[in-house]
């Protein structure tokens, strides 16, 4: 009994520190925009033009500095790589950066 009240407890409380989605990318599905970035091996494709572990690319100076800017960039990716993304898989996949490399509120 007891660790099921602590596997509840920390099930709860994982909920309490869920990603606040953005007004910008409200309807995003975090799972989708995943998934998407998965797929396309975007993480490959950075490592290649950064080098390291490709994250340097999600700061450069001065170009990303708004929701808006992040969503404009994974656009230009989706039409430079011919992706065929949706609308709505571009606000799913600039969520999921937001929420692991910018935090833009």
């Amino acid at each position: 009994m007891k660790h099921l009240v602590t596997a509840a407890a920390l099930t709860l409380g994982s909920a309490c520190f869920a990603y606040d989605i953005p007004a910008l990318y409200q309807g995003a599905d975090i799972k989708q925009g995943e998934k998407l970035i998965a797929q396309h091996q975007c993480t490959a494709c950075h490592q290649k033009k950064v080098g390291g572990d490709g994250s340097a690319i999600y700061k450069p100076d001065g170009k990303v500095n708004s929701l808006g800017a992040l969503r404009g960039m994974v656009e230009a990716c989706d039409q430079q790589l011919n992706l065929g993304l949706f609308p709505e898989e571009v606000n799913s996949v600039s969520a999921v950066i937001n929420r692991d490399h910018y935090r833009f509120k």
